[in-house]
């Protein structure tokens, strides 16, 4: 079991940086891959980033590709996403989850938990 809780996000002009992390409880954090994806009102959940479970492979969607970085300190249950040059378009609720895989995964059919998200938001 594994619980999940996201911070960092909120209100950023356009230009500008954020930097996500979601804290994990429970036992083996470094045992899941982990990965980033994000709802927009009225969209479907779209994967942004995923990172392996020991750090050293990295997914990214191709619209973040180059502004954002997914990184892991398994030895604080910490994953973070730093987001830079941030676009009107990236505004969304982005959510943390853990996959029991060891390879990073843009599936999140393979994601079997989920924090409860946090909303970001960037004004044009």
């Amino acid at each position: 079991q594994v619980q999940l809780v996201e911070s960092g996000g909120g209100l950023v002009q356009a230009g500008g940086s954020l930097r996500l992390s979601c804290a994990a409880s429970g036992r083996s954090f470094s045992a899941y891959a982990m990965g980033w994806f994000r709802q927009a009102p009225g969209k479907e959940r779209d994967f942004v980033a995923a990172v392996s479970w020991g750090g050293g492979n990295t997914l990214y969607a191709d619209s973040v590709k180059g502004r954002f970085t997914i990184s892991r300190d398994n030895a604080k249950n910490t994953v973070y996403l730093q987001m830079n040059s941030l676009k009107p378009e990236d505004t969304a609720v982005y959510y943390c989850a853990a996959a029991r895989v060891r390879i990073a995964t843009m599936s999140p059919g393979q994601y079997g938990y989920w924090g409860q998200g946090t909303q970001v938001t960037v004004s044009s």
